[in-house]
């Protein structure tokens, strides 16, 4: 009786484990890292969907998060290199310095596209390792899932089992869900489509829609009137279907061009939080095709 009682207090006395604490820089990847670590994984996501994740403020309420992080989470390919050096650097917090295990880039374990011939500032906010957008291609979801679990089971090898199974019971549910979405997406391939910013090639080249034109005269600066009134007459030559723009996206020119083109402007969700409907990595999906399939009709 002493034995088990001494064996009680003890156990009583033994903290719960301490959930892996996970800053993420963009709300898809807050919402992957807790479909891999489920209630083993306490998140904090840096941006909402109606923020250009290019350009974030460091503030102290978020270095303050970063302090604190056993792992951040960014998509990398300097998609974050205005603001997330800074992070590391202000949070003085070793664990997630660039080249160590708490620091994970997405884009690290997928085949970017468009990577420019050559970088020329003169060019725009071209990324040298190529477009950093990756998460509207669901392989490139599985690719990084893979990956992010074996992170989180490197910085946690005690719940390294958890990991794995959440992460087997998510591609189970990812892979179903690709094959559907790729069968209700026939009807896209080859619709022309004009984009605000190059942050929808993946979903494009995924979808096999075309891309004709873009509101940006070069990527970064804003539309401007001449390059509104080039697509605007290339449309006589070369229709468009439709221009498409991120939640972030300031609607105003693509609206303009719809509208004096004659063709929907479609905002898309572009990421988790982007419209009502788009909660998870899921709904994202799935409010992304209601909203393109509703061209075809």
């Amino acid at each position: 009786m002493r034995i088990l009682l001494a064996g009680l207090l003890v156990t009583a006395a033994t903290p719960a484990l301490a959930a892996l604490n996970i800053v993420a820089c963009e709300p898809e990847w807050g919402a992957l890292a807790k479909e891999i670590g489920g209630e083993q994984a306490r998140i904090y996501v840096a941006t909402t969907a109606l923020q250009d994740p290019h350009r974030i403020e460091a503030r102290p309420s978020l270095i303050a998060r970063a302090r604190s992080a056993d792992l951040m989470v960014c998509t990398g390919a300097e998609l974050e290199i205005g603001w997330v050096p800074l992070l590391q650097t202000q949070s003085g917090n070793g664990k997630i310095q660039a080249g160590q295990p708490g620091f994970f880039e997405a884009a690290s374990v997928v085949p970017l596209l468009e990577r420019p011939a050559r970088i020329d500032r003169s060019l725009g906010d071209v990324h040298p390792a190529g477009n950093p957008h990756i998460h509207l291609d669901p392989r490139n979801i599985e690719r990084v899932a893979a990956a992010l679990e074996e992170r989180m089971a490197q910085l946690d090898p005690g719940q390294a089992g958890h990991y794995q199974e959440q992460e087997k019971r998510f591609l189970g549910r990812w892979r179903e869900a690709t094959a559907r979405w790729e069968k209700q997406a026939q009807p896209l391939k080859g619709l022309p489509v004009i984009v605000h910013h190059k942050n929808l090639s993946y979903l494009i080249a995924w979808l096999g829609m075309r891309e004709v034109g873009t509101l940006e005269p070069k990527p970064g600066l804003p539309p401007s009137g001449a390059q509104l009134n080039e697509l605007l007459q290339m449309q006589k030559r070369a229709p468009a279907s439709a221009v498409l723009r991120a939640a972030y996206n300031d609607p105003r020119p693509s609206e303009w061009l719809a509208g004096q083109a004659g063709i929907p402007a479609v905002m898309l969700p572009f990421t988790v939080g982007g419209t009502d409907g788009a909660k998870d990595l899921f709904s994202l999906y799935e409010d992304t095709l209601t909203r393109l399939l509703s061209l075809t009709k």
